[in-house]
């Protein structure tokens, strides 16, 4: 792929726009942190070279200077709700974004359990939280939230919250994912720090949309593919334009409740700090793009391949039909369609040649790659396989896994682990494959090329089974698959 985006000028630019807004307001700056801070997949693909962990290692830079606290909503300890691209709930992401922060060398002070209840889920995980030695603060519901200024700005409102004690003059807030509480937990702090005297002011960091590109940017269209499912828009600060006469892009959830933001800003201080959304963002991500139609590209391409994703969510019943018809939407607006994503054609074509379930894949270079589903081999395995010989430039006929290798395997499968398909799946190919490289030299040539398919695009002509899909996000492959059940199964392992 072509590089888009300059990591290290956006790492520098960020650190020190952060440092500002910390001198801005004093003493401390509670800065809110929206989207993935370890594995920002969508910002590497829209924007090819910012780094999945940009936003960690942004942090890293400020390391003495921050504190981590995490919040996480009752409501979603109490519903178990699961992190869907990793299929964890919160609580155990929660656990794991501490130990990732830790192992980063980054300061984890606290968790805050936001519009806490004593119901059994909440009261195990905050046991938990403390045997564990992690300080747990609660925060409560607020009725009139947020709109009932009065009532939040008051000893009944925020001032019931327990306050975080905090020891740095950096506070990220951070979260298992959206709707956690990461805005009040700030704004509650601000109302307990104002009362002891402290200085402290809120900032948001989130990269999309960018504000000082074009509101129809792919990059910025791209977010809104992103999140069809919350219904988000981007739009114009009308805010900023009026305060400044310049145009930025914002998005309508943070506009509509900007209003009240600000009359809780003058609640608390007399006077706000802020007079847009848009300046309450700390993002300088569009400063370090430099190549604007490599952007472009890259960001259609998401457009594609989240709309195909979207497709398939329908299909299970995680989205509904106003999200997928949005993204076609965008598409229609930038002129583009699936027969942009090759890999879709290759796969399709080989489907309708052998009848039967295929994959197609495109390399770095553009050269496409396909398989079908074989007696021995499934079609991703296959797909692996074919692309790993193209890269090491191993002839197609050229057996690299002795059928000895993959008979007593499927055997084993089918005759010890009750298995009723004897075809390798992606993780049984690759331990063959691994096992065969010990003997085998052009085995071992093609496993040297498995880096090489990061970032390669794929297409299914059936929804992946998930240890096949877990396969293809390890080696960082970019898949896409038709709404369908494999063998019109509603239930696939």
């Amino acid at each position: 792929m072509k590089v888009a985006f300059d990591n290290n000028k956006y790492l520098k630019l960020q650190s020190e726009n952060i440092l500002k807004r910390v001198s801005l307001f004093g003493d401390k700056l509670y800065l809110e942190f929206g989207g993935k801070l370890f594995d920002d997949y969508h910002a590497s693909r829209v924007l090819p070279g910012f780094l999945p962990d940009s936003k960690l290692r942004m942090l890293l830079t400020l390391k003495e200077k921050v504190e981590v606290v995490i919040a996480i909503n009752a409501h979603d300890i109490q519903k178990n709700k699961i992190r869907s691209d990793i299929g964890i709930n919160y609580q155990s992401e929660v656990l794991r974004l501490i130990d990732a922060f830790r192992a980063s060398g980054l300061f984890v002070g606290s968790v805050c359990i936001t519009q806490y209840q004593a119901v059994p889920q909440v009261e195990s995980f905050k046991d938990r939280l403390n045997n564990l030695g992690i300080k747990t603060y609660l925060h409560y519901e607020i009725a009139g939230y947020p709109h009932d200024v009065n009532a939040i700005i008051s000893e009944e409102g925020f001032g019931k919250n327990e306050y975080i004690e905090t020891s740095r003059p950096i506070v990220v807030v951070t979260a298992p994912g959206p709707g956690s509480g990461k805005m009040a937990t700030c704004l509650s702090q601000l109302y307990h720090e104002n009362k002891r005297g402290i200085k402290a002011g809120y900032a948001k960091y989130e990269t999309f949309p960018i504000w000082n590109i074009p509101l129809k940017h792919p990059v910025n269209l791209a977010y809104e593919a992103a999140t069809a499912d919350l219904n988000d828009v981007n739009m114009i600060d009308p805010y900023h334009l009026e305060a400044y006469n310049i145009q930025t892009v914002n998005y309508n959830r943070d506009v509509e409740i900007f209003p009240v933001l600000k009359s809780m800003f003058e609640a608390i201080y007399g006077s706000s700090p802020y007079k847009s959304p848009t300046d309450m963002g700390v993002n300088m991500a569009g400063y370090a793009i430099c190549d604007d139609e490599a952007a472009k590209e890259a960001s259609k391409n998401e457009i594609i391949r989240r709309y195909l994703d979207s497709l398939v969510d329908l299909r299970n019943g995680k989205v509904k039909r106003d999200a997928v018809d949005k993204i076609a939407l965008l598409m229609r607006q930038l002129e583009i369609s699936i027969d942009d994503r090759k890999c879709v054609k290759a796969a399709l074509d080989k489907r309708d040649l052998t009848n039967t379930v295929s994959m197609g894949l495109e390399l770095p270079d553009g050269t496409l790659v396909d398989a079908k589903t074989s007696p021995l081999l499934s079609a991703p395995a296959a797909l692996i396989l074919n692309a790993l010989k193209k890269l090491a430039d191993i002839r197609d006929d050229i057996l690299i896994i002795s059928p000895t290798i993959i008979e007593p395997i499927s055997k084993m499968k089918i005759n010890n682990l009750g298995n009723h398909n004897p075809r390798l799946h992606a993780d049984e190919i690759l331990i063959a494959l691994a096992i065969s490289a010990t003997t085998n030299p052009l085995a071992q040539m093609a496993m040297n090329k498995l880096p090489e398919l990061a970032h390669c695009q794929a297409h299914s002509t059936v929804i992946l089974p998930q240890v096949d899909a877990s396969v293809f996000k390890k080696l960082k492959i970019d898949t896409t698959s038709e709404p369908e059940f494999y063998a019109h199964k509603l239930y696939v392992k």
